[in-house]
């Protein structure tokens, strides 16, 4: 590989490794239908920075960045609108249980 393709295939590495980072984190909240221990300020903060290196991205031209990023928020806003509607809500199996 030459030098520019090396620094590409680290960029997609990377911009997987990241990104799929946010999906166990989503799937237990989906999964346990309550999200109290999001912290919702932190992923808002977080999903206006993912915004900005979207934009960035986009600018710039850069695929892995784009990508990443695209996918990232998505993930992010995901965790953001479960936290705020399952703020506090008795999981699942927790309900009626009297605990």
């Amino acid at each position: 590989m030459i030098p520019g393709t090396w620094a590409l295939a680290i960029g997609y590495g990377a911009a997987l490794l990241t990104t799929f980072a946010f999906v166990p984190q989503v799937v237990r909240v989906v999964r346990l239908k309550r999200a109290e221990e999001i912290s919702v300020a932190t992923f808002v903060v977080f999903s206006v920075g993912t915004s900005a290196w979207l934009s960035y991205g986009l600018l710039i031209g850069s695929a892995p960045i784009v990508l990443a990023n695209a996918a990232t928020l998505a993930l992010s806003l995901t965790l953001v609108v479960l936290a705020v509607r399952w703020r506090g809500a008795p999981s699942p199996d927790r309900a009626g249980s009297g605990r």
